[in-house]
């Protein structure tokens, strides 16, 4: 086994591999950018060493300086993660000429798997069944989209050296498809250096399950039983499950010993994923890719197995045989995974960026785990992916798997950014996920009761609220009282007396465009809150932890409290709701002035302009595309009217809220 090994990687995969390789007695060494010199892997890592700046492609992407690095820290191995340098043949073969150990399959299966196009290939060879599609080297406009006609629509475009969803377009179409075709390749060339395609058959109605292989340098090779990644946003996971629901003996034995026979087929060894997609309406499964590393989802499989993965990725790079065999391998239970995002699923899951005022992670236990590589106070940057943390659960079936799930994410709290946290809830309860009906359509077919309106401020909240800040009023009075030269003088009384008058205080608070009124009366012991045409008795004591304990007309019930700068924020039960309080009488009245501006909705990359000054454009007629974590994002005209102004072209850079055209 190693005594010391390098981690070409970041945040919670760093992590992972850290915990596991100190549990084995490995020693690690982390690198990291400029934008992660304080991140969580590097003060968990044993040594660290400096990469370069933030983005990839200075940092994370530099292989030759991860290797110096290993060899001047007397690192044997490198374990890659999953993504940046996980899937890269060169890195893979630079690292075996080094006489570094690299911990994953050889350059030589990479190569293999690493374009989509010839993974079809061989598999087609292997007898691998394959959706009807287009795999050819022949990449001109013209003929792919004599292709796609051939085929028929809808068709599927995706970027043949990629994966996560990026550089992958559903045509509806044929007039859509030179279009989505450019697009397509644009993020491919930005994501993977390389802009070539390949086209399948659309599969309307398809279930997303994968195969977990395993493979040793001794020639066994097993499968660890298989994943619903069904649940998709962007053509990107968001929540997996082990094992899927509704599969029989029989057809997980023919999907794991294809997998097997695929991984053989390249002589592949250490941790891989097979993917399949498997159409709901015939039941036919057909092969879709192979990733040749790690995936993200690989706790639901340890969960369901007992076994540690990464430590068997460990023991096989180190020339030993597989812990298990296959008919020593079993499924014990299920097993969720949620991925928690900084994203805005109202807002077609845009990434988002932004700190961590408040984290708040469930209990962990051996039912429970939470991977991550952020902390309370860290911030998610525009440069990486913005997954903060990824949510596993176990339970004796499914049903008490998904029981367990939906207590674990009501006991999630994050404050300071935008997260999928109140849509993974509303998915979890669902009745149709709970039924296991399945396929990857499933977040566009419910959308509308998996994203509702944010929840408005009722009088529970405004109370909440309202006995927060009075909280934080007693303590500033009690904190002039100490500091006074005369702590018993009666001016200095706390009590809420006066002379001739009821003691109150009134409370103003905004939610969006609504402004919402508390007159708080001072009573012996507690507070009689007026709200609206509501009265509430209430009292409650906030912890030094910013924990509220409340009794709202004899209910006793807790809600967290996270002050920033003019925003006043409760969570509760999963539940969050941002408050402005506010003096009316020092308020501005200053409205904001309308620009007819587009704004940047994050810091990015202008990518192409599509209208130019003296257009004239309809509502959502696309503008500009900006490119940033490596996805498009199509900028649309808000009303319909003429281009005014484009004040960016094609490779510029612009900041978060940056105005980028107007339209008048």
């Amino acid at each position: 086994m190693f005594k010391k090994i390098l981690i070409a990687n970041r945040g919670e995969i760093a992590c992972r591999v850290i915990k596991t390789a100190k549990l084995l007695g490995i020693r690690t060494v982390a690198v990291y950018s400029d934008a992660d010199a304080d991140a969580r892997h590097v003060k968990l890592a044993d040594e660290a060493y400096r990469l370069g700046p933030a983005a990839p492609k200075e940092s994370y992407l530099k292989g030759e300086l991860i290797l110096d690095i290993a060899r001047r820290s007397g690192a044997q191995a490198i374990h890659p993660g999953y993504g940046f340098l996980s899937e890269n043949e060169d890195f893979a073969a630079a690292c075996e000429a080094a006489g570094v150990v690299f911990i994953g399959p050889p350059a030589s299966a990479i190569a293999a798997m690493g374009s989509k196009s010839a993974a079809k290939a061989l598999m087609e060879k292997a007898s691998v069944p394959l959706v009807p599609g287009y795999h050819g080297d022949d990449q001109s406009d013209d003929l792919l989209q004599r292709e796609a006609n051939r085929i028929g629509y809808p068709v599927l475009i995706k970027a043949s050296a990629g994966g996560g969803g990026k550089g992958m377009k559903i045509v509806e179409r044929a007039e859509d498809f030179a279009g989505q075709l450019a697009s397509a390749k644009r993020e491919a060339l930005a994501s993977f250096s390389d802009d070539k395609v390949l086209i399948e058959k659309y599969l309307t109605k398809p279930r997303h399950i994968e195969i977990q292989v395993f493979a040793d340098t001794q020639g066994h090779a097993v499968y660890l039983f298989e994943r619903d990644c069904s649940v998709q946003r962007r053509h990107q996971k968001v929540l997996e499950e082990a094992p899927a629901p509704g599969m029989t003996e029989a057809r997980r034995r023919e999907m794991g010993e294809a997998a097997v026979a695929a991984a053989k087929a390249i002589g592949y060894v250490g941790a891989g994923t097979v993917e399949f997609i498997f159409d709901t309406l015939t039941g036919a499964f057909y092969f879709m890719e192979m990733n040749t590393r790690l995936q993200v989802e690989h706790p639901v499989t340890e969960m369901i197995t007992g076994q540690d993965l990464v430590e068997w990725q460990l023991r096989v790079a180190s020339k030993q045989r597989l812990p298990l065999l296959q008919d020593e391998l079993a499924i014990r239970g299920h097993a969720f995974e949620a991925r928690i995002y900084a994203e805005d699923p109202a807002n077609d899951f845009l990434p988002a960026i932004g700190h961590l005022a408040h984290l708040k992670t469930p209990q962990e236990t051996a039912l429970v785990r939470v991977d991550s590589g952020v902390v309370s106070g860290d911030s998610i940057s525009p440069y990486y992916d913005p997954m903060i943390a990824k949510l596993i659960v176990w339970g004796e079936n499914r049903e008490a798997a998904l029981a367990r799930l939906r207590t674990a994410l009501a006991d999630y709290e994050i404050v300071g950014l935008t997260t999928n946290l109140a849509f993974l809830q509303q998915l979890a309860a669902h009745p149709a996920f709970a039924a296991a009906e399945l396929d990857t359509g499933f977040i566009a077919r419910h959308r509308d009761a998996l994203i509702p309106p944010p929840p408005e401020p009722d009088a529970e909240w405004l109370a909440l609220a309202a006995l927060a800040e009075l909280a934080r009023i007693e303590r500033e009075r009690e904190a002039c009282r100490s500091r006074s030269n005369d702590a018993e003088s009666p001016w200095h009384a706390t009590t809420g007396w006066r002379l001739n008058q009821d003691s109150r205080n009134a409370l103003h608070f905004r939610h969006g465009d609504k402004e919402y009124a508390v007159m708080a009366y001072f009573r012996r012991g507690h507070y009689q809150l007026d709200i609206g045409d509501r009265q509430i008795i209430a009292s409650g004591d906030l912890s030094v932890d910013g924990r509220l304990y409340a009794d709202l007309d004899g209910r006793r019930l807790s809600v967290s409290v996270v002050r920033r700068p003019d925003c006043l924020t409760l969570v509760r039960e999963g539940t969050s709701i941002a408050l402005e309080p506010f003096n009316p009488l020092l308020a501005g009245l200053q409205a904001e002035a309308e620009t007819g501006g587009l704004t940047a909705p994050m810091p990015g990359t202008v990518v192409a302009v599509l209208a130019q000054v003296g257009d004239t454009v309809e509502i959502g007629s696309p503008l500009l595309i900006l490119e940033a974590m490596k996805m498009e994002h199509t900028i649309a005209a808000p009303a319909a009217g003429k281009v005014e102004a484009v004040y960016y072209q094609p490779g510029e850079q612009v900041s978060a809220g940056t105005v980028l055209a107007s339209v008048v």
